[in-house]
């Protein structure tokens, strides 16, 4: 079950504060925490106490809590890839491992005694395929990729999927990371420009950049990189429906309340037998077999991509079906144009694959 989280970083606010943030995304159903110990520079006591603390809010809060980490981190707490002992008394419970330690080491650690699950970091080319083929255990790993702190170095999208098939392929969960556009927003280093796994994701509203990643179908938590996002930003995210793929619609001055109903009240899926030009919802046309949906002129020559028609009493062999145009199309009079796809809400479409379901945030 796909899971949403937050970021927190202690060493870099307050207990108040931190405590309040994570309230209130428990409130809107958030459900992982993603720390960071590389940045925390404390002796070692002070750092067991201050997690340790930590950890009981956010497990009384529903919480689960993964560390990043490095083997200097490590050799700082006392622990070792053979011993996790120090992780397990602060009740972590998931160590995100941001460097590696040797081959035999890393497989070693996926067998620790205490069963912590370990994080490989998703962003690199890791031979985690190798790892299992020697042994690692494959129940006790997962995958989180990078975030990115400076401007243009997220990761290209290409390059993420390229990524992400790889570990899906091999059966383990896949975490990525979305960015807060609120202001004054940090994380565990002095930059300030937003933390996104994709640099396509910078800057974009965060519903919409959650709402891409679950149009992959490919990533199984997806948190949100920086502290602290905005309670609207966080309620945007509740409300998203994560069971399929969402697009957001800009209805027509002129639709009609039978079209609003074919738009909002039917599962759509793009049909197998796809065209290049059109996604076909072909399951409304059962119930308008017998009704009319009445001509209404568009005046422009062609649909383009983005524009949701309905098939009309033009052609009614096919009335109801929802269609989403992918390229440019004629306009023949046999479609009513009842909606356009935002221009940046395209790339989600891209990613619509036949037999796919999706549908539509309606329309305030």
């Amino acid at each position: 079950m796909r899971r949403m989280g937050i970021s927190v970083y202690p060493e870099h606010s307050t207990e108040e504060k931190d405590y309040d943030y994570m309230k209130m995304a428990a409130k809107y159903g958030f459900t992982r925490i993603f720390t960071c110990l590389l940045s925390v520079n404390e002796p070692r006591e002070t750092i067991l106490k201050k997690f340790t603390k930590f950890m009981q809010k956010a497990h009384e809060l529903g919480f689960v809590v993964g560390v990043d980490t490095n083997p200097d981190v490590f050799l700082h707490l006392g622990a070792t890839p053979y011993d996790l002992k120090p992780f397990n008394d602060m009740k972590v419970d998931i160590v995100r491992l941001d460097g590696h330690f040797s081959d035999r080491e890393d497989i070693a650690i996926t067998h620790n005694s205490y069963g912590i699950p370990i994080e490989f970091n998703g962003s690199s080319n890791t031979a985690l395929d190798l790892m299992i083929e020697r042994g690692a255990d494959k129940n006790n790993m997962v995958v989180c990729h990078n975030f990115y702190p400076q401007k243009y170095t997220g990761l290209g999208f290409d390059k993420f999927m390229e990524f992400t098939n790889k570990y899906k392929a091999l059966g383990l969960p896949v975490a990525a990371f979305v960015s807060s556009n609120n202001k004054n927003t940090f994380g565990p280093w002095p930059v300030y420009e937003g933390l996104p796994t994709c640099e396509m994701h910078r800057g974009l509203p965060i519903d919409l950049q959650v709402r891409h990643l679950i149009a992959t179908n490919k990533i199984d938590d997806i948190l949100i990189g920086n502290a602290f996002a905005a309670e609207e930003e966080l309620k945007s995210i509740s409300k998203i429906d994560t069971t399929k793929t969402i697009l957001k619609i800009v209805l027509s001055e002129d639709v009609t309340d039978d079209e609003k109903k074919i738009i909002y009240n039917y599962p759509h899926f793009g049909r197998g037998d796809a065209s290049d030009y059109i996604v076909r919802s072909s399951l409304p046309r059962e119930d308008y077999k017998n009704k009319s949906i009445p001509y209404r002129k568009y005046h422009k020559e062609f649909f383009r991509k983005g524009d949701v028609v309905i098939v009309n009493d033009n052609l009614a062999h096919y009335r109801g079906e929802l269609e989403i145009v992918l390229k440019d199309m004629a306009n023949d009079g046999e479609r009513n144009l009842v909606g356009r796809i935002p221009k940046e809400e395209l790339i989600i479409l891209d990613l619509l694959k036949p037999e796919y379901l999706f549908g539509f945030i309606k329309q305030a």
